[in-house]
């Protein structure tokens, strides 16, 4: 059974790092609202693993997916059999995706020499397909954004799914990738008019990730300078990365992805509070969902 994401997803770090009882209640809502996927960062394998499964268990249709799952500090065995025991639980509607994290992440929860991140997941694909409970290629996805990752999500996956990208960068993705494969970028998204304040909840949104210079290595590709990186991000920086204004100016956003190539867009609601599950923002937006 093949893995139907629909159009729209929505990505949510409150569903995996909140109460469970409220990712108990939303999943479900969003499945009614007609989104086809549900992201959630997938941290340590042993908690991630059940919190999928009790969601599959309340649902019919959507599909949860790990965006994504660190192969660093997530045996490929154990990751294999628990992907496994979804498959088995809901045939065709557990997405596994991978991903190589960051290096200053990577040594300080390892404290082992951060390596290639091509070779590292390279390898780790060899043990999934070694292990006891295979994982075929068309239920798994990378995280990649830079072209020789892109290019093994092409080779030995179903495809990527790229965070914290524009519509340019998913132009270029798919040219990478193909026509055969899977594209499904992360949007973030404000739904907020005022500039000020959007721009202050994008602007915190992105204060991690401009630490990390494999996103900061992606902007430069994409044409932004080092400049634009300072005091939190440029306005031209925060603008491309975070669709923000009314559910018109986020559908534009979205519809730009399509046109770009994309099969599926994930949608992050930003909110002023970060720890609020952005419930009335998935709201507002489930037209994009239904089409």
């Amino acid at each position: 059974m093949t893995v139907d994401l629909g159009r729209i997803g929505v990505w949510s770090g409150q569903l995996r790092r909140g109460d469970p009882q409220q990712a108990r209640e939303a999943v479900p809502e969003l499945e009614a609202l007609g989104y086809g996927a549900v992201w959630m960062p997938g941290g340590a394998a042993d908690t991630f693993f059940p919190l999928a499964e009790d969601l599959l268990s309340r649902t019919h249709r959507i599909v949860v997916a790990s965006g994504i799952l660190g192969v660093w500090t997530n045996p490929a065995p154990d990751v294999a059999a628990a992907t496994a025991a979804l498959e088995r639980q809901a045939p065709g509607r557990f997405l596994l995706g991978l991903g190589v994290s960051h290096a200053h992440l990577v040594e300080r929860q390892t404290g082992q020499r951060f390596e290639h991140p091509v070779a590292v997941m390279s390898r780790y694909l060899d043990e999934l397909a070694a292990s006891a409970h295979p994982v075929a290629g068309d239920r798994l996805v990378l995280a990649a954004l830079g072209p020789r990752m892109l290019e093994l999500s092409r080779d030995r996956s179903w495809g990527a799914h790229p965070y914290l990208v524009t519509p340019e960068h998913t132009r270029l993705a798919r040219f990478v990738l193909g026509p055969r494969r899977l594209l499904a970028p992360e949007q973030a998204v404000v739904l907020e008019t005022d500039p000020v304040r959007a721009r202050s909840i994008a602007r915190r949104h992105l204060a991690t990730y401009l630490q990390a210079p494999n996103y900061t290595r992606n902007f430069l590709r994409l044409g932004f300078e080092p400049g634009d990186f300072a005091d939190g991000g440029s306005d031209r920086l925060v603008d491309a990365i975070v669709a923000w204004g009314d559910p018109v100016t986020v559908r534009a956003r979205v519809e730009a992805h399509f046109t770009a190539g994309a099969d599926h867009v994930c949608l992050q609601a930003l909110e002023a509070d970060p720890d609020v599950l952005p419930m009335a923002s998935w709201r507002a937006l489930a037209d994009l969902a239904r089409g």
